[in-house]
């Protein structure tokens, strides 16, 4: 296992106060502020941790309410809104400063045999003939080499590879709304944390890293790297169907169905190598062109 994995391990352990208080630590991000899918994975593992074992999560939805201050810890407090015969649901508001910067709420089912299909897999090259995003971005000449190691840095514990030029490759001429990644962690997860619920937590702080990507390729914007856009998560919300294993290559397929008013939406599905529907992911996210770039 890799330092910069089990530094980010470590970062989702959260401190338990009381019994359905949690606490938490954050790391700098590339922006001033908390990353979304930091808070909404530690926000995922205090509700999990007030569910039974055999009941994996199955859905989330969030909001983010507030931007969340790096150099403070977040308290995580859960509601045990209900507990059945099949699913377990909590809520978990995430508390800085007094103030709620979070909200999440999640549902747990045991299993059940049932009727099953799936949507295919698109096409898709094989990850290993991937450029890492270390190349790629030390690769590029007009972004700022600061920026660059702070993405570096930011994305250390998570082999992420574009299947195509990402936002802030090639920008300036509008592209197809569709970018695709590939990603797992760096190193594989074993021993007493290879918890199915570790691997969905996981893969739902991945989940905020990419997924407005395609909205910014609609417009030919290169995004937060270049500066030419600002922006923000409004709303999460993931639904874990398969299982999955995070430590194994995922496909992370995302598509922009539209933008306005100053948002864009993106929706993905992401695949195991395989071939199996693990998961479908769906966000909303302030983005804005300053100004004085609107017609730049």
């Amino acid at each position: 296992m890799s330092q910069a994995l089990q530094s980010l391990l470590d970062l989702l352990d959260l401190e338990r106060i009381e019994q359905d208080i949690f606490r938490g630590r954050s790391r700098a991000a590339v922006i001033p502020r908390v990353f979304g899918g930091q808070v909404a994975a530690q926000a995922l593992v205090a509700a999990g941790r007030t569910v039974p074992e055999d009941r994996p999560a199955h859905s989330l939805h969030a909001y983010f309410l507030r931007p969340g201050d790096p150099g403070a810890p977040i308290v995580y407090t859960v509601d045990r809104i209900r507990d059945g015969r099949s699913f377990t649901t909590r809520r978990v508001v995430a508390i800085q400063h007094g103030q709620p910067i979070f909200h999440l709420s999640a549902s747990f089912q045991t299993y059940e045999d049932g009727l099953e299909h799936q949507a295919p897999m698109p096409p898709a090259p094989d990850p290993v003939t991937l450029p890492t995003t270390q190349e790629q971005l030390r690769g590029y000449d007009h972004l700022d080499p600061e920026v660059v190691e702070k993405y570096i840095e930011a994305r250390a514990a998570i082999d992420l590879r574009y299947a195509e030029e990402p936002p802030f490759g090639r920008f300036g001429e509008p592209r197809e709304p569709h970018s695709q990644v590939w990603f797992r962690t760096h190193g594989k997860l074993e021993g007493a944390i290879d918890e199915p619920l570790l691997h969905i937590v996981l893969a739902t702080y991945v989940s905020d890293m990419t997924l407005l990507d395609s909205v910014l390729l609609a417009h030919g914007r290169g995004g937060w790297a270049v500066g030419d856009v600002v922006g923000a998560s409004l709303d999460h919300a993931m639904w874990f169907h398969r299982p999955f294993r995070a430590d194994e290559w995922l496909l992370y397929d995302q598509e922009s169905p539209s933008a306005y008013g100053g948002r864009g939406l993106g929706q993905a599905r992401i695949y195991t190598q395989d071939g199996q529907l693990a998961i479908s992911v769906i966000q909303e996210g302030v983005v804005r062109v300053p100004r004085q770039k609107l017609n730049g």
